[in-house]
């Protein structure tokens, strides 16, 4: 057998990118917990002279970070680059943003120590000083301080919500032991208003099925006949009683936290400019913009209209992609950046399949969170998701859809006056060429081995 021939690639001029010296004065910062090492390039003394390294360890304290940031600014640094260390980052970064200088944070694995070298903090904090003066450091994306605090109590809200889930996990699984198949009988436990009556009379010491299922409301799922006959045959202990009547308590006070926070999500967008509408007037402010004929409307708002985002969803995708879109030249940088974008691999012949980056998990999340939502929607979205589940699987198409939904993300938040517009279930069959669709249907049947005459059906 002979070797299949390499397809020729005709040469192609690529412009790169200038990797000489781009910063005179530059700091690098190998952080650590309790301390930091700084390593400041200067240029030389004198003419014809080896530039100058001085490196310095820095204890994780506000007056310490702060005087160093003196010492920063008196010799003229223009550019300081961290690694993104766990969370140790942020005193630094913010102490050292808010004292002026133009702060850079990287992530850990661009600014590795060539392998084979030795390794200690001096060596990587002189190892990042190095590379940033030549521009090989890509920075990360740090929101400015009022989107830092929204995405804050965004995060919180969804860990709060993730901790009322499992409570109610866990309380299902207790009311399993005591023989109470209460879940069986309602469509949620969570959010059916029956099942918490009846899990407050049974904490209380109701064991009666008939009196408990009078408790019912009337349109419950199967009727109380139903209710009384999950409850039949329970045994329901006075540990049990003790233990339901804990985790309601629980799940109570992780409503009002999730509403406590909900409000101050709500008051830490308003506060914000850049996600305020814009009313015919042309007024601004936090209530403005949300008039039929408003000129542009509320950043939560615009978002607020894509199938399958809610007001609270648009608000944590906010939080988490910021309202400057600039910082994101397309909409593929958004997409890269969160995670949603496959990633090439190939090496000579071979080209492993693509994977999804790493990316931003929250956004993701939120954004497959989003398909999900316009999955039964009778919409756009909601018919693209559904085309592409018939032929991915429904992860894969989520992940496409979900895709699609932050492109739209991207255009509404660069143009405060876009708004949404679907192009409704249909799109895709007005696109299809029916003589194409034909003949590739011709095509399958004769590959049967069937011969096929085609006539017009009669209208």
């Amino acid at each position: 057998m002979g070797h299949a021939r390499a397809r020729k690639i005709p040469a192609q001029l690529v412009e790169d990118e200038g990797y000489q010296l781009r910063y005179e004065r530059v700091a690098g910062i190998d952080i650590a917990k309790a301390k930091g090492d700084v390593c400041t390039r200067l240029p030389p003394v004198r003419e014809g002279g080896r530039r100058a390294s001085r490196v310095e360890e820095v204890p994780a304290r506000a007056r310490e970070i702060l005087a160093l940031a003196g010492r920063l600014a008196a010799d003229g640094v223009e550019l300081v680059v961290m690694e993104s260390t766990s969370d140790y980052w942020r005193m630094w970064f913010y102490l050292l943003e808010t004292a002026g200088l133009r702060v850079h944070l990287v992530n850990s694995r661009h600014a590795r120590q060539l392998a084979g070298r030795p390794k200690t903090d001096r060596l990587d904090c002189q190892w990042i000083a190095r590379l940033a003066e030549m521009g090989l450091l890509r920075p990360s994306f740090v929101p400015p301080p009022e989107i830092r605090a929204l995405r804050d109590l965004t995060r919180t809200r969804l860990q709060l919500v993730r901790d009322r889930t499992r409570e109610w996990q866990r309380l299902e699984k207790l009311l399993e032991g005591a023989l109470v198949k209460l879940s069986s009988a309602v469509w949620s436990l969570a959010r059916s208003k029956t099942a918490r009556s009846v899990l407050e009379a049974v904490a209380a010491g109701e064991s009666d099925p008939a009196a408990l299922a009078a408790l019912a409301a009337a349109q419950v799922k199967g009727g109380r006949a139903a209710i009384a006959q999950a409850l039949e045959g329970m045994q329901v202990r006075d540990h049990h009683r003790t233990l339901i009547r804990l985790h309601l308590d629980h799940i109570a006070l992780l409503d009002r936290q999730v509403s406590a926070v909900e409000d101050e999500i709500e008051a830490a967008l308003d506060a914000i400019p850049a996600a305020w509408g814009a009313d015919a007037t042309g007024e601004t402010g936090p209530g403005a913009g949300q008039a039929p004929d408003a000129a542009a409307l509320p950043a939560a708002g615009r978002l607020a209209e894509i199938p399958g985002v809610s007001p609270a969803l648009a608000r944590a995708i906010i939080a988490e992609t910021g309202l400057d879109m600039t910082r994101f030249p397309t909409a593929d940088h958004l997409v890269s950046w969160a995670g949603l974008a496959p990633v090439a691999s190939q090496s000579g012949s071979r080209a492993r399949k693509p994977g999804k980056g790493h990316g931003d998990a929250y956004l993701k999340g939120y954004c497959t969170q989003a398909a999900t939502g316009a999955a039964t929607t009778d919409t756009f979205l909601g018919e693209r998701l559904r085309r592409l589940s018939r032929r991915l699987g429904g992860n894969r198409a989520r992940c496409a859809v979900g895709r699609s939904i932050l492109v739209i993300i991207w255009h509404l938040l660069s143009d405060p006056a876009a708004r949404f517009a679907d192009l409704g279930p249909g799109w895709h069959d007005t696109r299809t060429d029916r003589d194409r669709k034909i003949r590739a249907h011709v095509r399958q049947l004769q590959a049967l081995g069937l011969n096929v005459e085609l006539s017009e059906a009669a209208a």
